[in-house]
């Protein structure tokens, strides 16, 4: 067996190109009520209330929108406490009467789907007790039911923003091939497959969690990267249990073609996609 992330091996912020910081700005505030930790210029940083850092927005002055038939962001999935609080959420968007793109049973999780101005997908979901995730055969299914809204509405109260506790629990990637996706994240990063590849699709995971990276040949197998200016994912954050993992982590992809570089002190890679990522260690600024 290869080298296999810590247990406690999480994800960070979210870092993206976006063609309007002032208009992302106005969704992500009044319409997500995301707390701004830090504005400089045209670059900002929001938070939960307990001022941790989960989204970076980025002007990128003159754009392309968003491209179909490429590699990038599928959605990045942010991750609340409990139910109540996506039930909250729930009522607030339709009291604002903000179209969602949908919502979903994912059996270990309840989910809702929408976008921001420049198409950018989010997933804002809360996970069931992890004792009920698998299905009678062990398994975790790949499964889209259809979400128990009515209930969520009854449950709902008033939406103040993203509480203490909130996390980026899992990023969903366009790739263009999913054995060379399986090769970078497990057989490089060191994740675990936890569901394996059917329907375009592979997830995988550290620490027994349902996944923290999806993968997904959705826009088409061999599609070429994302263009460099357009908007959508500039890097996403790996959470490292410590500084021995970062070697670790070094070493793994050396031993699979894949140099990572410190760049502003910052342990950065990039997998065959062009997706790139940052590695930082449990409780590193």
């Amino acid at each position: 067996m290869g080298f296999q992330l810590h247990p406690e091996t999480t994800l960070g912020a979210v870092h993206l190109y976006v063609s309007n910081v002032k208009k992302s700005l106005e969704f992500y505030t009044e319409v997500l009520r995301m707390k701004v930790l830090k504005e400089d210029g045209t670059v900002v940083t929001f938070g939960n209330e307990n001022d941790e850092p989960l989204l970076v927005i980025e002007e990128k002055k003159e754009a392309f929108p968003k491209q179909r038939g490429r590699t990038g962001l599928y959605h990045y999935a942010i991750l609340l406490p409990n139910r109540q609080d996506l039930a909250n959420i729930l009522r607030h968007f339709v009291e604002r009467v903000h179209p969602l793109h949908g919502g979903a049973d994912h059996f270990f999780s309840e989910a809702l789907y929408l976008a921001d101005p420049d198409g950018n997908g989010i997933e804002i979901y809360h996970d069931r007790q992890k004792e009920v995730w698998h299905d009678e055969n062990g398994e975790l299914p790949f499964v889209s039911n259809p979400l128990d809204g009515e209930g969520l509405l009854q449950q709902g109260s008033t939406w103040n923003g993203f509480p203490a506790g909130t996390v980026m629990g899992h990023i969903h990637l366009h790739v263009a091939d999913l054995e060379e996706a399986k090769r970078f994240y497990v057989d490089g990063l060191g994740f675990d497959v936890t569901i394996p590849a059917r329907n375009g699709a592979l997830f995988v995971s550290a620490g027994g969690y349902h996944h923290h990276i999806g993968l997904n040949t959705w826009q088409g197998e061999g599609i070429p990267p994302q263009m460099p200016n357009s908007v959508g994912l500039k890097y996403f954050t790996i959470v490292l249990a410590d500084e021995k993992q970062k070697e670790q982590v070094c070493e793994s992809l050396k031993y699979i073609g894949v140099v990572a570089t410190y760049k502003d002190g910052i342990l950065q890679a990039k997998d065959p996609f062009g997706h790139c990522m940052h590695f930082k260690v449990k409780g590193e600024a």
